[in-house]
C-alpha cells in the first residue's frame, strides 16, 4: 500500500515487480550518468575559449556516435529480458478469471466447480475502522502463496485494466477478447489496485483487492465459499 507523500514505487510482492523496480533503478543510473557527463560538457564550454582544435575532430564524433548506441543496448537488453517474463506462463497451479463490469469485477476461480462472486467497492458509510476508502471492497481474490496464478481478464461492457502495482500487473479488460497475465507472490498480504483505463463516470470506484495467504488457509477459504 502506498503511503501519503511517497515517491517511489510500494514494496514489490512478486518477482516481476523486483525485477521492474531493479530496472527502473539501473535506467536511473544511466540516465544520471547522461546528465552528469552533459551538464559537465555545458560547464566546459562555457568556460573555455574556442579554438580551432573543435573544427576537425572525428575522434569525438566517433565517440559521440558509438557511446549512445552502447547506452541504447544496456537499456534495450534488461528490458526484453523483462519482457519475455513477463509473458512466460508456464503450468500455472490456479487460474482465475476476472470479467470487468461498470463498475465492480467478477471473479470466476475455474480450477475449482461453482466457484465465483462479484467484488464491489466497500461505500464509506458502511467501511470498517482501519480500512481503506474507496479500495476496500466486499470479496477479495484470495491465492495462495508462492503459487504460479494465471489471470484470464475480459470485460463485459466496456474497456477495463486490472491492475496491483505492488504485483507488477496491469492488463487490459477487453469485451469480446480473452487477455492473460500471472504473477506469483512472495509473501502473505492484501495487495490494493485499481481499474486503469477510463470505462466511464465511476471507473475509479471498482477497486481490486489481492489477499495472499498461504496455501492450506486458501483451501480453507475455497471450501467454505463453495458450501455458502
Amino acid at each position: 500500500m502506498a503511503n501519503p507523500s511517497q515517491f517511489g514505487f510500494q514494496d514489490a510482492s512478486s518477482p516481476i515487480m523486483e525485477e521492474l523496480v531493479e530496472f527502473h533503478d539501473h535506467a536511473l543510473m544511466v540516465a544520471l550518468a547522461i546528465c552528469s557527463l552533459v551538464l559537465y560538457l555545458l560547464t566546459l564550454m562555457l568556460m573555455e575559449k574556442l579554438s580551432s582544435n573543435t573544427v576537425d575532430a572525428q575522434e569525438v564524433e566517433l565517440i559521440w556516435t558509438i557511446l549512445p548506441a552502447i547506452v541504447l543496448i544496456l537499456l534495450a537488453l534488461p528490458s526484453l529480458q523483462i519482457l519475455y517474463m513477463m509473458d512466460e506462463i508456464d503450468e500455472p497451479d490456479l487460474t482465475l478469471k476476472a470479467i470487468g463490469h461498470q463498475w465492480y469485477w467478477t471473479y470466476e476461480y475455474t480450477d475449482f466447480k461453482d466457484l465465483s462472486f462479484d467484488s464491489y467497492m466497500v461505500p464509506t458509510s458502511e467501511l470498517p475502522s482501519g480500512h481503506f476508502r474507496l479500495l476496500e471492497v466486499d470479496h477479495r481474490v484470495v491465492v495462495p502463496m508462492e503459487s504460479p496464478i494465471r489471470v484470464i481478464i475480459t470485460a463485459g461492457d466496456v474497456l477495463h485494466s486490472w491492475a496491483v502495482p505492488t504485483l507488477g500487473v496491469k492488463t487490459d479488460a477487453i469485451p469480446g477478447r480473452l487477455n492473460q497475465t500471472s504473477f506469483i507472490t512472495t509473501r502473505p498480504g492484501i495487495f490494493y489496485g485499481q481499474c486503469s483505463e477510463i470505462c466511464g463516470a465511476n471507473h475509479s470506484y471498482m477497486p481490486i483487492v489481492v489477499e495472499s495467504t498461504p496455501l492450506t488457509h486458501f483451501e480453507n477459504w475455497s471450501s467454505l465459499l463453495s458450501i455458502s
